[in-house]
């Protein structure tokens, strides 16, 4: 599964504790981004599709090499990047939106330390966004509540899928 989102909607904190609770693997996305990717980001620079189809391209192939449950956190914002990195693994993928509002993420982004990306760059994620459909294998989660409970809302989310 991936947990999408623009930057600072806690991909990194809800898929660690979500993987904990799952007994998953969890990969930040973030990771797989090539320096040059990262550099343009400290910047202040967005990325262009450009920059980002070989990165989408590694999180497909992540997924579809992984060994028994894994989540990774990709921004994924929109439906073209979600249909590559679905095609890409092979697999079924089930995105989990972490939806809050500018003011929410941009607090929160202010808040937390020693990440690469600017709370800057929050316009241009939330101009790129395009929340996922009723066509897409995703599900919205509000994450204006503590950790635990975005966790238990996505739990009880999957639950649902499952049945």
């Amino acid at each position: 599964m991936v947990l999408m989102g623009v930057a600072g909607c806690g991909k990194s904190s809800v898929g660690a504790a979500l993987a904990a609770r799952l007994g998953a693997a969890y990969l930040d996305g973030d990771d797989l981004h090539p320096s040059a990717n990262i550099d343009k980001m400290s910047r202040g620079m967005a990325l262009n599709d450009e920059d980002r189809w070989p990165w989408l391209t590694l999180v497909g192939q992540t997924l579809a090499k992984s060994e028994g449950p894994q989540i990774v956190g990709c921004s994924a914002l929109k439906r073209a990047y979600r249909a590559h990195i679905t095609q890409t693994s092979g697999e079924t993928i089930t995105f989990i939106h972490l939806a809050g509002t500018p003011e929410v993420i941009k607090a929160r982004m202010n808040a937390r330390k020693g990440h690469f990306m600017p709370a800057g760059l929050l316009t241009s994620q939330f101009a790129a966004l395009e929340p996922p459909d009723a066509g897409e294998n995703a599900f919205s989660v509000d994450i204006d509540r503590p950790l635990g409970a975005i966790v238990e809302a996505i739990v009880t989310q999957l639950e649902g899928v499952k049945t």
